[in-house]
């Protein structure tokens, strides 16, 4: 069974027990599909997520932190962790602009949590990662080469 299928058919199985046990209202289910916003997930380059979000160009902070090899071995599992001691951080993100699709991962913070995020992610070739963190209504940016010496999703 493909993945994809997969977390769909649970998502829709998870959205409707919702709406039988009367947490959620059909609307409110469906204002949560909604919310899935396309042109940020189709952006092929930096500025295009950045359109997507409604953001000005972010700012480098040395308060952003992330982390991620020099030198990936293997693209197919690389890790990468995004931190930082900014305050009211909504929405952390990861953005690869050599992927098919330049955003990578996009997290919401909730209120009161630490913002520090750590995932492993897929990497067609070698390109800059990009941590983007929003803290209030400001976008700030951290970027590390990442080299890839073994395919991963372009190959």
């Amino acid at each position: 069974m493909d993945i994809r299928r997969r977390n769909f058919l649970q998502a829709g199985a998870v959205l409707s027990f919702a709406v039988m046990t009367g947490v959620l209202t059909t609307q409110e289910a469906f204002a949560a599909e909604a919310q899935w916003n396309k042109e940020l997930f189709e952006a092929t380059d930096n500025e295009g997520v950045f359109k997507a979000l409604g953001a000005n160009t972010p700012e480098n902070s040395e308060k952003v932190k992330l982390v991620a090899p020099d030198i990936a071995e293997n693209g197919a599992v690389v890790p990468i962790a995004l931190s930082t001691d900014l305050e009211n951080v909504t929405m952390m993100a990861f953005l690869i602009p050599e992927n098919p699709n330049t955003m990578t991962g996009m997290f919401t913070i909730p209120e009161g949590t630490e913002a520090n995020i750590a995932t492993r992610v897929k990497m067609a070739k070698t390109s800059d990662i990009f941590g983007l963190v929003k803290a209030g209504d400001k976008y700030y940016l951290a970027h590390k080469e990442v080299k890839v010496t073994l395919g991963g999703c372009g190959g």
